[in-house]
């Protein structure tokens, strides 16, 4: 049996980022993000949630990326009037969170909501990007043992200490 070693790190308070994934790789999962404004949506994917600019075809698209596996396409296209139901939500550590809501809120003013704590022991952070994408920065939470309980009464297994 292979082994994965998942690029997220384990839960707790002094979990560190990963580096940025620059190497390119046959992507599973990306985004692709329309937007009339490719400039300003790159900068605000950069400057307020972390991203880099990986390559940018000038024009066409501009492929952004966090930890490995987190790619995000740019494209020309239309701006929708309100942000859909569904998000795309990219892992991000504890320490991460409150950095990545003043960033975002300097770069858009009520862009981002209050960060919550879920029942599935993670704590997110809404954020509304200019071309009305609705981004989740989620952080796990190092389990205690309220949360191993909510977890297990969940029906989610939980490995023993």
């Amino acid at each position: 049996m292979n082994v994965f070693t998942s690029p997220v790190p384990l839960p707790g308070p002094d979990a560190v980022a990963p580096e940025i994934y620059r190497e390119i790789y046959p992507m599973p999962m990306f985004t692709i993000v329309p937007t009339e404004e490719l400039e300003a949506s790159k900068e605000f994917w950069i400057r307020g949630l972390g991203f880099v600019d990986l390559f940018t075809a000038p024009g066409q698209v501009t492929h952004l990326r966090r930890w490995a596996f987190q790619d995000v396409l740019l494209v020309p296209g239309s701006t929708p009037a309100e942000a859909p139901g569904i998000a795309t939500s990219f892992s991000c550590v504890l320490s991460q969170i409150d950095e990545i809501a003043a960033r975002c809120e300097e770069l858009l003013p009520g862009s981002t909501s209050e960060p919550e704590i879920k029942p599935w022991n993670s704590l997110e952070l809404t954020v509304i990007t200019p071309e009305k994408s609705r981004v989740v920065m989620t952080a796990a939470r190092p389990h205690d043992a309220e949360s191993t309980e909510r977890l297990r009464a969940m029906g989610i297994v939980v490995p023993a200490d």
